[in-house]
């Protein structure tokens, strides 16, 4: 079981891992072995609430497909089990990162103080450049 959150809980064979060779520099290493992570996760066949899955469906990010799969690919390290891991911990970020909901703001009126400070500094601003205007007087 994945923990997403304390009530949100995941099965593992919801998530698709492979992986695949790392690209860029890094010689003979880089080209004998597959380190690179790549986790797949299907939004809308998951067991996630459905709240979560119109979320994510909706989030503008680069990681989750217009078929509604997301798509975490790392190869920060030279170990396939680290970048593993990171690709988990990417993971739950993301889908947590929907379930938090924002506090509603709500709208106040500036004070009268700060309302008379902006016109006063608006009206100095002005007299500081109306001293410019006319220098063909001179």
């Amino acid at each position: 079981m994945i923990k997403i959150t304390n009530r949100v809980l995941l099965q593992e064979n919801e998530l698709e891992w492979q992986f695949i060779r790392s690209s860029g520099a890094g010689g003979q290493h880089l080209n004998k072995v597959s380190t690179a992570a790549q986790l797949i996760f299907d939004i809308r066949k998951s067991s996630l609430p459905e709240l979560y899955q119109q979320r994510l469906l909706a989030k503008a990010d680069h990681r989750i497909t217009k078929s509604g799969k997301v798509i975490i690919k790392c190869q920060a390290s030279r170990s396939q089990d680290a970048n593993r891991q990171t690709a988990l911990a990417q993971f739950i970020e993301l889908v947590a990162s929907v379930g938090h909901t924002p506090k509603k703001r709500i709208a106040t009126k500036p004070t009268r103080g700060s309302q008379r400070r902006r016109v006063d500094a608006k009206k100095q601003k002005g007299a500081t450049k109306a001293l410019r205007r006319n220098k063909s007087d001179y």
